[in-house]
């Protein structure tokens, strides 16, 4: 190639090198400003990083502060409960030295043998009032149905001797748990129990023929032969029992065979109603005294069991009420006076209204002058217009 040549190519080269000059230039700015952007994400990053472990450490020991504080306070109210429960400990010992020990309520063989001898020697002897009460029923002057609450057969009652208006419930045939609502408006009002206190029995119930009265419950012992128990409702603890004088016990009530023995009270005082197997088709009557559980008085009445489904005593006279295998109208038609004053045929046939099917149990109580009733799970009230006995 000659001189003149090589004078003509060195332009052409020189444009060439600019021209890669400028792009390599340019691929160098490039590469800076994606090193700047990515420098200033890391550090906008890193100080959101710091920011935000800054107040989680914060956050944290403000947890710590509170939650040693929280620790405290619980270390002061158990302190303070471990106070109490000495305390409470203290008491409740101070009780038992106070309240007699619960009675033992063994059977005792020759006991029984002499109550038996002494209740038959005064068998069917002429009953001296305590009372000048002399009503009878004349009929249901009104019926109220409460609610219904729990399984078909079942007891509700109060207090028939003192002013309390707990309502107590035994909820079917055989338990050792009695609800206590405060008042009628809690029992009405509120279908599930959880507005009513428990009481556990020391011994299993059976039946619905147990009674509250003058602060004290009268409950039919399950196991065992049948005994009356006497448990004071203040302090939880039983204050006597008795067995009851009877060979052979059967259900009184023919239309209730899971009552053994109904406990009554009236303006004379407490009753037992009851029937054995000596006398198997009547019913039976026995005057109880509520202090020891002894029995007064007994009597073998006309009343049969047969259709019989409850019972209950007014002023002395045994009421019977009777229905039918398919539960038809309950009506009283048996009364047995054991003063004598009403003749059975001189007594007003009386019906309560049909209602459901048959009563598990029907409770007078004297001073309300009305009769609590369980028809077939409905808690029912019956107040009864009144007569004297002469002028029936």
């Amino acid at each position: 190639m000659g001189p003149w040549r090589c004078l003509l190519l060195l332009p052409l080269l020189a444009t060439a090198l600019r021209a890669q000059q400028q792009q390599f230039m340019e691929y160098v700015e490039r590469r800076l400003t994606l090193l700047e952007e990515r420098i200033s994400q890391w550090h906008d990053q890193s100080s959101r990083y710091s920011t935000e472990l800054r107040d989680f450490k914060n956050q944290v020991l403000g947890m710590l502060e509170t939650a040693e504080k929280e620790r405290e306070a619980m270390r002061s109210e158990a302190e303070s409960a471990a106070v109490r429960v000495d305390r409470l400990e203290r008491e409740v010992d101070y009780l038992e030295t106070q309240n007699p020990a619960p009675p033992c309520v063994e059977v005792d063989e020759t006991l029984m043998e002499k109550q038996v001898a002494t209740a038959k020697q005064r068998k069917n002897e002429k009953y001296t009032k305590l009372t000048d009460c002399s009503d009878t029923i004349a009929s249901i002057r009104a019926m109220k149905i409460l609610k219904r609450f729990g399984s078909t057969s079942g007891l509700w009652t109060k207090d028939a001797a003192g002013n309390s208006e707990k309502i107590y419930v035994f909820d079917g045939t055989a338990n050792d748990t009695v609800y206590v609502f405060p008042r009628m408006r809690e029992f009405t009002l509120f279908s599930a129990t959880r507005k009513a206190a428990r009481i556990k029995l020391p011994y299993p119930w059976v039946g619905t023929g147990h009674l509250v009265y003058d602060g004290h419950l009268y409950y039919i012992r399950q196991q065992g032969p049948f005994q009356v128990i006497k448990f004071n409702l203040a302090n939880k603890t039983v204050v006597d029992s008795s067995v009851f004088p009877a060979e052979e016990q059967i259900p009184v009530f023919g239309l209730s065979p899971f009552t053994y023995i109904e406990v009554s009270a009236d303006e004379e005082g407490l009753w037992a109603i009851y029937a054995t197997k000596e006398d198997e088709k009547n019913i039976c009557l026995a005057k109880l005294d509520p202090t020891s559980l002894d029995i007064e008085q007994m009597w073998d009445t006309p009343c049969p069991r047969e259709n019989a489904e409850a019972a209950f005593v007014v002023c002395g006279a045994l009421h019977v009420v009777y229905n039918t295998p398919l539960p038809s109208r309950s009506r009283v038609q048996c009364v047995f006076d054991v003063s004598g004053t009403l003749a059975p045929e001189d007594a007003s046939l009386v019906y309560f209204p049909k209602r459901y099917g048959s009563h598990s149990s029907m409770k007078y109580n004297p001073r309300e002058r009305q009769i609590y009733a369980w028809d077939d799970g409905y808690q029912i009230i019956y107040r009864m217009e009144m007569k004297k006995k002469l002028e029936v």
